[in-house]
């Protein structure tokens, strides 16, 4: 009973994390719309005074419920690995105790939920840190598959952090000619690719240009 009670605990967590996730994607993606302030953009303009083109506050209720979405889905995440490690162990002793073709006649809790829902990962590498504001025809990045308007989640070894222009220039100079796997965010829907740092006719090794959220 214990057991039965645990796994439709969990997978309540699950469905509760998917929800979290979808609203800070559409937080995310409203924050981060063309002319929008990002994360931690200013909400003053260069005089000092509130920007009129934005709904101040509106872009701060916003921050702040991501702010209290991110917290949230990480305390989530702990409860739903907890969860399943109680759920293994329980698993594994009965098999020792137990070992029988009846004793399992469903999947684990593990395996559904590995199956059904690929979020066991720091929510932290969900969000993006930069998008791309500016990309060139023919450009490494434009011929890699990257668009305007991609939000970066991932780029190399480069996540959300501190340092991020730095560390975005470092990555790309030191895998010239070697390729660089992306996760991105387009459109509400995470993306994978392979960039290739390389020199071309115009600017940079990549042909684009980042603008930190």
């Amino acid at each position: 009973m214990v057991a039965t009670n645990l796994k439709a605990e969990t997978f309540s967590l699950v469905d509760k994390r998917a929800s979290m996730e979808a609203e800070m994607n559409a937080i995310i993606a409203q924050l981060s719309a063309p002319g929008g302030p990002g994360f931690s953009g200013n909400l003053v303009d260069a005089e000092g005074f509130p920007r009129s083109d934005i709904d101040i506050p509106a872009i701060r209720a916003q921050r702040a419920r991501l702010l209290a979405l991110r917290n949230d889905h990480k305390a989530v995440t702990a409860k739903i690995d907890e969860n399943l490690q109680v759920l293994h162990s329980a698993k594994l002793a009965r098999n020792d105790l137990q070992r029988s073709p009846h004793s399992e006649p469903s999947a684990s809790v593990h395996d559904r939920t590995s199956q059904t829902s690929p979020m066991v990962v720091d929510p932290i590498a969900r969000i993006p840190f930069a998008v791309i504001d500016e990309i060139s025809d023919a450009s490494p990045a434009a011929e890699d598959g990257l668009q305007l308007g991609d939000q970066i989640i991932k780029f190399g070894n480069v996540e959300i952090g501190d340092a991020l222009m730095v560390r975005l220039a470092s990555e790309a100079q030191s895998n010239e000619g070697h390729p660089v796997p992306v996760l991105i965010m387009r459109q509400g829907i995470l993306m994978n690719f392979t960039i290739t740092p390389r020199h071309w006719h115009g600017r940079g090794l990549l042909g684009c240009h980042f603008r930190i959220l």
